[in-house]
């Protein structure tokens, strides 16, 4: 007879804590190098671009898995999937085409991303440390329009979404913390 070993299945709050943790150190990276590289629209920061809502696609993929799990819902999150590869696919054209291009495109996905995670925030409430999610959510639909709005503008720079990116893996953070502080309540 063979004998499965497995671990315990890992609760909502805990991965998504991990998660977290996850988000915010990718963002924090990922605006690093962006910064260093926003004043062109090279090779490098084309792939930087692209590479953000694709390790978004992963993050929801994740977050489905541990979410499915314990009965939460999950139909935003693949919204938010579909939402950031087609905003991945659209980087990668709006990059041949200049920095007004890409901040048109990125602005819709923020737009579109923050109004998913209002919902998820306000649905997952209960589980503690979702007011920074709910604030981010807010702030980045402010902002996709924000990035819209300057790419009509002379002089449009790519560095607003390293700042962006950032203060998103600032909320991400302050989630894990908080999340970890209501486990232990």
């Amino acid at each position: 007879m063979d004998t499965l070993v497995g671990t315990a299945p890992v609760s909502v709050p805990t991965a998504l804590r991990k998660l977290y943790f996850l988000r915010f150190a990718f963002a924090a990276v990922w605006a690093a190098l962006l910064f260093a590289t926003a004043d062109t629209l090279g090779a490098l920061t084309a792939a930087l671009l692209v590479i953000y809502p694709l390790f978004d696609v992963a993050c929801a993929v994740a977050d489905i898995r541990s979410a499915r799990a314990d009965g939460q819902p999950v139909r935003a999150l693949y919204v938010n999937i579909a939402l950031s590869a087609l905003t991945g696919i659209g980087l990668a054209v709006a990059a041949t085409s200049g920095i007004p291009a890409v901040l048109r495109v990125w602005g819709v996905w923020a737009v579109t991303a923050g109004l998913v995670q209002l919902v998820v925030g306000v649905a997952r409430r209960q589980l503690g440390g979702q007011w920074a999610m709910i604030a981010s959510g807010g702030i980045s639909t402010l902002a996709g329009a924000s990035f819209i709005a300057q790419a009509g503008k002379d002089g449009a720079s790519l560095t607003n979404l390293a700042g962006y990116a950032f203060l998103g893996g600032v909320f991400f953070l302050v989630s894990a913390l908080r999340l970890g502080r209501a486990r232990r309540a």
